[in-house]
């Protein structure tokens, strides 16, 4: 059965991880297209917050505090939606925690914690979201991070998660695919997004932390997301930065850890300002939320060329195939009256030489008319 989506503004979307960051960000901007959101976090007060201001508005939230962790947080989630809005049409899961540290000081307890809420909860929210969108078709997104194709240090637990989540995502797109589910399952990328990441992940280092650079704004996730909403799309990488990782991984693995550990240590992902008062490490407990982006003073990017022509490639095909047709037609040679090539003008007074042309120069007047004579 073939994969059909529909508009955002007729759609009920559930958002995990909703209270702040690239959660908070997708659920507003939604709402602002239409849709009708179901907003997720452990962070009652921040949920609320958030779902009245949307409700001011003119747009139409409901949210639930509760731990994505839970066993029976996916029925629950659902249940509300369906209360409110009478079901759901995409689900975004979004959820997750993290710790800036280095793996040998990293317990397992922490590890645990990190895939239980980024891992296991986004397979037991999947496995609900494709069972009750099987019949009637939808769309299952999935937030990654680029570091899901290339690990760095200091988040390697961190980045062993969204390895899962990438490999889990992958198989499960394949397996719907090929038992014709209408369901689209879309891997949304990010590259380093100015998110309050830093100040809610546990800290082992001896600085704040910080997102290495390049940082892209959350509101370009927020938009990949939307669109893959409405628009069947395997992944979206957001931030041409984490195209540049990701190839370097595959095609120079090595030289790609030399990167990571010059350029991208420790020195990259910390900086002196501090977290915001309350907000700091939120690894097994809700903290202050309800800001999409961090409190640093950071350059941050707020266009991305690259997610542009991913979610329109015919339109930047056209666009690319017609510049080089433009270019083509401005340098192609062309014939001259007397039948001989020439690329266009060649002298300093922008006329024409057949001369000039076959020896390469382009003022004429450089040509010797005659061999020198040699002197005795």
């Amino acid at each position: 059965m073939a994969v059909t989506l529909k508009p955002l503004s007729d759609q009920t979307i559930v958002i995990t991880g909703a209270s702040s960051g690239i959660g908070l960000a997708t659920a507003r901007r939604a709402a602002r297209e239409g849709a009708r959101v179901v907003m997720v976090a452990r962070n009652e007060m921040a949920l609320r917050e958030a779902a009245e201001a949307i409700s001011r508005s003119g747009g139409k939230a409901a949210w639930i505090a509760l731990d994505v962790a839970e066993e029976d947080a996916p029925q629950r989630i659902g249940a509300l939606a369906d209360q409110r809005f009478g079901g759901f049409d995409t689900w975004v899961n979004d959820a997750a925690v993290a710790l800036y540290a280095p793996l040998m000081e990293t317990d397992m307890d922490e590890h645990r914690r990190v895939f239980e809420v980024g891992y296991f909860a986004l397979v037991r929210a999947s496995r609900y979201a494709v069972d009750r969108l099987k019949d009637r078709g939808g769309a299952l997104i999935n937030v990654g991070s680029v570091l899901s194709e290339r690990a760095i240090s200091l988040q390697g637990t961190y980045s062993a998660m969204k390895h899962a989540v990438l490999g889990f995502t992958e198989a499960l797109r394949t397996e719907l695919e090929g038992d014709g589910v209408p369901i689209s399952v879309t891997l949304i990328k990010p590259t380093g997004i100015d998110t309050p990441y830093p100040e809610h992940a546990r800290n082992k280092l001896d600085k704040p932390a910080r997102i290495p650079p390049i940082v892209y704004d959350p509101e370009l996730v927020a938009k990949a997301i939307c669109f893959a909403a409405s628009h069947k799309k395997r992944e979206l990488t957001v931030g041409g930065g984490g195209f540049m990782i990701s190839g370097l991984g595959n095609a120079m693995p090595r030289m790609t850890d030399l990167m990571v550990e010059t350029v991208f240590g420790k020195p990259a992902q910390t900086i002196d300002t501090p977290p915001e008062p309350g907000a700091a490490d939120n690894l097994f407990e809700a903290r202050k939320d309800g800001r999409e982006r961090s409190n640093k003073d950071i350059y941050v990017r707020r266009t991305s060329l690259s997610l542009e022509a991913q979610m329109r490639p015919a339109a930047t095909a056209a666009l690319v195939g017609g510049a080089a047709a433009a270019l083509w037609l401005l340098l192609r040679p062309t014939k001259l009256g007397d039948g001989t090539l020439n690329g266009g003008a060649h002298q300093a007074d922008g006329t024409d030489s057949s001369r000039s042309w076959q020896a390469g120069i382009a003022d004429e007047g450089t040509i010797p008319e005659r061999e020198p004579v040699a002197m005795s």
